[in-house]
């Protein structure tokens, strides 16, 4: 099947913006990708245009997509399908509603899948199927990352059942992808619902979607016919399910080229001697440390101005992608994350994330994460594993929310398949506490292979007032209860707990973030390097080639924990506890 990839036709003298009537010069319109600039809508683009605009010039190839069957079903409505077909065909200079392509973004190799509106308003066929199906073939073929960008009313109804089983055809197709570890992104553009949306399109391990642009399994007037109900303002649209937790972001067309870039570059590993340079400046030694009183080191580590996750990321991860959502309904800020590269080693970072202003910390629930928060985190260190990605978290809470809401929705259950998902990860996994480490809803982030703490952080298994007003009878008790728990660095390094403390600027990270950042991005690289390089849980590479190791030094780690006898001492097997020979 040939398929037409041509640029635009010559953009008319002055455009009329279907959004707010603005009139905009053609040429100028055209300079803006289509964007009005006035009130910022994006008009619908068809596929040679998308693919005009994604793609470096003179890079893109058509796929040969195989014939499939023409009008199955003989059907006929008020005019034959055969008729419609034919019309779609000479009106598009389009075979169907996808145009598969292979081709490069900002020189980095990429196969795709886009669809076109204008062809029976983008439904899916056995012949759109087949495209994306061959898409995704040829990715798994050549080993390069696959692009599916959507506009589509749903399953084509004059091709019946045949029609729905593209559904699962090419759900199949995406699945091989996840198996070979291979990134797959969707871009959502205006509309996309029913069977496009309820299969390849929500399966890719990032989905991002323009500006105001709708997805949905049925329409809103579907919906309201169907529950006669109102529903509300910017229902459905791009910033409704990213605010959901339904989609990774919401990208501006001028970001698209850059940031797709960005998610490509994470095939991008650098060789064995990464790091090499960088100086450990983590004090292994509890008596090396000049620990101050363990209450100080609560208030120090409550600080406000204490460097965030996001200050930390900011600092020195260079080409940071965030991504959003739990794709199960909710977003929860005091959870961030998303893709980087670390002096050029692409890792995925996570962090509980708090602010400094009052508003920001509103907003960000004070760093108290919600199930949403750990499943969001538990999404992307999937992703981390499928792409062989060290993953790198940053703690910094005071314990995970304890509302009625996360009772409702399953706090308990989330932590615990956080700790359980971190126990099982085939990548290297460092931890850092950065400030507070509260309770399990700290450790939710903090099963790794090497577990670091700030100078002046804590880790506790319970807040020092909670403690006191439960032990002592008394919150104001704190400062007692506070060294009776051990939680400074200095005991939870001579308790094994960590692996190391990175030393703070004098009076407090909040007095010098750069310094202090710059002192847990150093602590990082080293930690990563050894584990890259085998001197620890993982193997050589990003991630090792052999994904029971980093588990079962990581397992081994916390198995120890509590023991009368030195780690060193007890020897577990690989099997656990339960295996021959224990």
């Amino acid at each position: 099947m040939t398929t037409s990839t041509a640029p635009p036709t010559e953009q008319p003298s002055w455009v009329s913006c279907a959004n707010c009537r603005s009139l905009v010069y053609g040429k100028r319109y055209q300079r803006l990708l289509h964007v009005c600039p006035e009130c910022g809508a994006h008009a619908r683009l068809d596929a040679p245009a998308r693919i005009a605009q994604l793609f470096d010039e003179g890079s893109v190839v058509p796929l040969d997509v195989p014939a499939t069957q023409l009008n199955p079903l003989d059907f006929v409505d008020q005019r034959p399908y055969a008729e419609r077909l034919t019309q779609a065909r000479h009106r598009t200079g389009q075979q169907d509603a996808v145009i598969a392509v292979k081709g490069r973004i900002e020189n980095r190799q990429l196969t795709a899948a886009v669809m076109d509106f204008r062809f029976f308003g983008g439904s899916l066929g056995v012949a759109a199927g087949e495209a994306v199906t061959t898409a995704a073939e040829t990715a798994l073929r050549e080993r390069t990352p696959l692009l599916l960008v959507t506009a589509s009313g749903g399953a084509r109804m004059q091709e019946g059942a045949l029609a729905l089983m593209q559904m699962a055809k090419t759900s199949n197709a995406l699945a091989e992808l996840d198996e070979a570890g291979l990134l797959t992104v969707t871009l959502v553009t205006d509309p996309t619902y029913g069977g496009v949306a309820a299969s390849f399109a929500t399966l890719s391990d990032v989905v991002v979607a323009e500006p105001g642009a709708r997805m949905g399994f049925a329409g809103p007037r579907v919906i309201e016919q169907t529950i006669r109900q109102k529903l509300p303002a910017g229902f459905q649209t791009a910033e409704f399910l990213r605010d959901h937790g339904l989609v990774d972001g919401v990208w501006e067309r001028s970001e698209l080229r850059p940031k797709l870039a960005r998610l490509l570059a994470v095939a991008d590993t650098p060789g064995p001697g990464w790091g090499e340079a960088e100086a450990d400046p983590v004090v292994r030694d509890s008596q090396l440390l000049d620990q101050l009183p363990a209450w100080d080191c609560v208030q120090l580590a409550r600080e406000a101005d204490r460097p965030t996750t996001l200050e930390h990321i900011g600092y020195w991860l260079d080409g940071f992608v965030e991504l959003h959502g739990d794709r199960a309904g909710e977003e929860c800020a005091a959870v961030v994350g998303g893709i980087g590269r670390l002096d050029d080693l692409p890792v995925m970072v996570v962090g509980h994330q708090k602010g400094h202003t009052t508003a920001e910390l509103v907003h960000r629930n004070f760093g108290m994460p919600s199930p949403a928060g750990y499943r969001k985190a538990a999404r992307l260190m999937r992703l981390a594993a499928k792409l062989r990605l060290p993953v790198v978290t940053l703690i910094d809470t005071p314990g995970a929310y304890p509302g009625i809401s996360a009772e409702e929705t399953g706090q308990s259950g989330a932590i615990a398949e956080n700790l359980r998902l971190m126990g099982s990860l085939p990548v290297p996994v460092v931890a850092v506490v950065t400030g507070e480490g509260g309770s399990g809803g700290a450790l939710a982030l903090g099963v790794a292979d090497r577990v670091l703490i700030c100078a002046n952080a804590t880790y506790s298994v319970i807040s020092p007032e909670g403690c006191a007003a439960i032990l002592w009878k008394n919150a104001a008790e704190a400062a007692v209860a506070a060294d009776e728990l051990a939680l400074d660095a200095a005991s939870l390094l001579r308790l094994g707990v960590v692996d190391g403390v990175i030393p703070e600027p004098e009076g407090g990270g909040h007095t010098d973030t750069t310094t202090m950042s710059d002192a847990v991005r150093r602590a990082v690289v080293v930690a990563l390097r050894e584990l890259r390089t085998g001197g620890g849980a993982a193997t050589s590479g990003t991630g090792g080639t052999d994904g029971t190791r980093p588990v079962a030094g990581r397992r081994r780690r916390f198995r120890a924990f509590g023991l009368a006898e030195t780690p060193a001492a007890r020897e577990v097997p690989p099997g656990g506890p339960g295996a021959p020979g224990t």
